[in-house]
């Protein structure tokens, strides 16, 4: 019987690897077949029954998180990112904040907050503040807050000096560095390297978003307008945490100011240094500090202390009232992100998504009054005005509208918020930059390295003239020119028509320089100093509204999404999906949160030379 030959060694190679392929295969399915299986069998059990709040219990923050006022992306992203650890699902809202804080401030069984702060982060100033001032009012209720973390940067050790009592591992640090701005540039790269051409048309000499892309080092202007508002928000820092403290004036600036000469005396040690100059109350490990707790309060055994976490506080809060038609109230709209074309996720504010929910806000009857909660650095000019527009839609509906500027309401994020009937803005909000600019890159020299060049004919002067592989023609820069040109009078005449200002007022406060909140408030681009509640309590007066419901109008989730958002919210979903962890993560790569890629930014721009920009990239 004649036997089968054997398979070359090359079969026999591609054999093992297409083997080896077709199991990996399988075992994805598979293992992507039980996260599924899991998700509904946890969706139809639903979660235990939530045990009731006993007493001297400790809500503990523990926000390892980035504060945001929206949660970017979809329930399934943050899922997502809760199982691997990063992304949308490591974030926390200021509102979910805010409602915990106040509701445990009446909480009989509520004895104290506990913070830690270990990983936290937040993209500004000003939520940080808002969320020191209900801390603060916790603490005058006459409950104690406590803080711990291993160490403490500039964000997170704001937040801890609110509390009572401030503790820190023995070997963490408290590292307070100042304020800064720094960027890339990218000239040389561009122009010298590649050969790309970039062509930036603008209006104001204080309008520095696109320089990066056309020289080496920040411009004398950029830095003068930096400096200035930046100096007021450190400013502000260095005496709100001095007054939480109660540190002499000036300790903390000369602390920061000779840290290496202080630190080099205390031979090195953060702690010690931190213990002398009161930035903590003392060290402690984390073993310790939930003897301390326990002591305080009531022992567990399982937990150290007898606590609970702001998910679980906030499911026994429950949802809060909506408006009703016996009951009307106020819509809140968060504009939260860059603001592009068309419909956008949260996180990320688009000319027709965010139109639809002041639309909506619009035409629902229980709702009589709006915020519009802004924390933008701006973007596109048309999608700007299609929300503007929205905005003067409602006050003609005879809803009042006020804005609560975040940490940034700068650029497109001001041409939004111009037209309410009230503007606030807490004194470190990122404001002003009012200016508009385009960018045109052409590529011609690029192509010559790689030996490619562009010819050709056409029936008039401006045909192809937007071609990217062509030199710009100078007409067509005057072109591109007068359209900003006159999108900055269209801005700052809008401004002024809102504000109730001469045009030249404007123009002097405009030319694209970025404001504080404070400084903003002194030239009259906004009118009151304050955050989200002042400015809820401004609109239900308005609105002639007493102790109105509040609702955050949000686009409704599909049946799928709601039964992962409810997931997330589920003790016994949160463990199952602890399990799926591994094979959802094979899905590969989520979506990030919409980041500000300024290279990104610059190719988005490219081949659309009249679409004017107002955007600042001001954050901190």
């Amino acid at each position: 019987m004649a036997q089968t030959p054997r398979p070359g060694p090359l079969r026999r190679l591609f054999g093992g690897l297409w083997a080896a392929l077709d199991f990996s295969r399988r075992l994805v399915f598979n293992l992507l077949f039980l996260a599924l299986l899991l998700f509904v069998l946890a969706a139809i059990l639903g979660g235990p029954k939530l045990k009731p709040l006993e007493e001297k219990t400790a809500l503990v923050l523990d926000l390892d998180a980035r504060l945001v006022e929206q949660r970017t992306g979809s329930p399934l992203d943050r899922l997502t990112g809760q199982l691997t650890g990063d992304g949308p699902g490591t974030e926390v809202q200021l509102r979910d904040l805010l409602r915990a804080i106040e509701a445990a401030r009446d909480d009989k069984r509520i004895e104290r907050i506990v913070l830690r702060t270990d990983g936290f982060s937040a993209s500004g100033l000003a939520a940080l503040r808002e969320l020191a001032a209900a801390i603060r009012q916790f603490r005058e209720s006459g409950k104690q807050v406590v803080a711990w973390g291993t160490g403490f940067d500039q964000v997170s050790y704001y937040l801890a000096a609110q509390a009572d009592e401030v503790y820190m591992d023995e070997e963490g640090l408290v590292l307070i560095e100042g304020l800064g701005r720094y960027r890339p540039y990218y000239r040389e790269l561009l122009q010298d390297k590649l050969g790309i051409d970039v062509h930036l048309f603008r209006v104001g000499e204080y309008k520095s978003a696109a320089e990066p892309y056309i020289l080496d080092g920040s411009s004398k202007e950029a830095k003068e307008a930096d400096l200035y508002w930046m100096g007021d928000l450190w400013q502000r820092y260095l005496e709100d945490v001095s007054r939480a403290r109660g540190l002499a004036e000036g300790q903390l600036a000369a602390l920061v100011n000779g840290i290496g000469a202080r630190l080099k005396a205390v031979g090195g040690d953060f702690a010690r240094l931190a213990l002398e100059e009161k930035l903590i109350d003392g060290t402690l490990t984390e073993e310790a500090l939930e003897t301390l707790l326990a002591e305080r309060g009531a022992a567990d055994d399982e937990a150290g202390f007898r606590q609970v976490d702001l998910d679980g506080y906030l499911a026994r809060l429950g949802p809060a009232k909506a408006p009703s038609a016996a009951a009307p109230g106020i819509g809140v709209v968060v504009a939260q992100g860059p603001i592009t074309f068309g419909e956008q996720p949260p996180g990320t504010i688009g000319g027709e998504s965010t139109s639809a929910l002041l639309r909506k806000a619009r035409e629902d009857e229980a709702i009589k009054a709006v915020v519009l909660r802004v924390d933008s650095p701006g973007g596109g000019v048309f999608p700007s005005e299609q929300i503007r527009r929205e905005v003067v839609a409602l006050r003609e509906a005879g809803k009042p509208v006020v804005v609560s500027m975040a940490n940034v309401a700068a650029s497109g994020g001001y041409w939004i918020s111009m037209d309410a009937d009230a503007i606030y803005a807490d004194p470190s909000t990122i404001t002003g930059s009012i200016g508009i600019f385009g960018l045109f890159l052409n590529g011609p020299r690029a192509l010559e390295k790689i030996g490619v060049r562009t010819d050709g004919v056409g029936t008039t002067p401006l045909a192809g003239a937007f071609d990217p592989t062509r030199p710009l023609a100078p007409e067509v820069g005057e072109l591109i020119q007068a359209v900003i040109d006159r999108g900055y009078r269209q801005f700052i005449g809008k401004v002024a028509e809102a504000r109730e200002a001469e045009v030249e007022a404007i123009d002097r406060v405009a030319r694209g320089r970025v404001w504080s909140g404070a400084q903003a408030k002194e030239f009259g681009l906004v009118d009151e100093l304050g955050g989200l509640r002042e400015a809820i309590a401004r609109a239900g007066e308005l609105a002639k509204l007493e102790a109105p419901a509040v609702t955050y109008v949000e686009r409704e989730l599909s049946p799928f999404e709601q039964a992962i958002a409810n997931l997330n919210r589920n003790a016994a979903g949160r463990a199952l999906l602890g399990l799926a962890g591994p094979a959802l993560g094979l899905l590969g790569e989520r979506q990030a949160a919409q980041v500000q890629d300024e290279l990104r930014f610059l190719l988005d721009a490219r081949g659309r030379p009249l679409r004017a920009v107002a955007h600042c990239f001001c954050g901190l």
